[in-house]
């Protein structure tokens, strides 16, 4: 039986960072942003979706506006949590669908920064938590996204708004500060995730 383990974190902590040393250790590594992006631009009925519960021009020419979108949810937690519902089980059903297909012994990665809102914790074996303190979290989505410092607030708030109603039995911290080496972590833990 092969192993499902989850990358998460907040905006900002270094999922990308542990995802990209998985990769290049020929792991396989499901990035649910890049992800729901993908089947979100491919699938008509969430572009309605999308119109009829977010904002009329959340999608025009069959294109989203995720900045549009990004601008409402990330000031508003209803409509946060609608959208989240509406991707949410498209992008479980295509996990499964990705680790079915899979060798029985392999292990797959999943990256996501809501890990308990979209209930993908309920899907694996393990969680690999990132963490960074917040300032140092602000200043790398500052540089990366040539967001304003308000922006980055925003979405961390949003995301860490959220309170599990339980947590996940199995979770591994990894410390991205900066200081601490992070490489070393990384590989520990693919050594222990491996004797299974």
């Amino acid at each position: 039986m092969g192993k499902l383990i989850a990358i998460t974190g907040g905006i900002g902590s270094g999922k990308s960072v542990v995802s990209r040393i998985l990769r290049a250790n020929g792991y396989i590594v499901y990035d649910c942003d890049n992800e729901a992006k993908k089947i979100m631009d491919n699938d008509a009925e969430i572009h309605q979706l999308l119109i009829r519960h977010i904002h009329n021009d959340a999608v025009k020419d069959g294109i989203i506006d995720r900045k549009l979108i990004a601008s409402i949810v990330f000031t508003d937690k209803d409509k946060l949590e609608k959208l989240n519902s509406i991707v949410h089980q498209a992008v479980r059903n295509d996990i499964t669908h990705k680790y079915e297909a899979l060798a029985d012994d392999s292990i797959m990665f999943i990256e996501t920064a809501i890990l308990y809102q979209s209930n993908i914790d309920l899907m694996v074996d393990e969680v690999w938590s990132v963490t960074a303190p917040r300032d140092l979290r602000v200043r790398r989505v500052i540089l990366r996204n040539n967001c304003s410092y308000d922006e980055v607030l925003a979405r961390i708030e949003a995301q860490e708004s959220y309170v599990p109603s339980h947590v996940h039995p199995k979770i591994c911290k990894i410390v991205n500060d900066d200081i601490q080496p992070i490489l070393p972590r990384v590989l520990d833990l693919i050594k222990t995730a491996t004797k299974f």
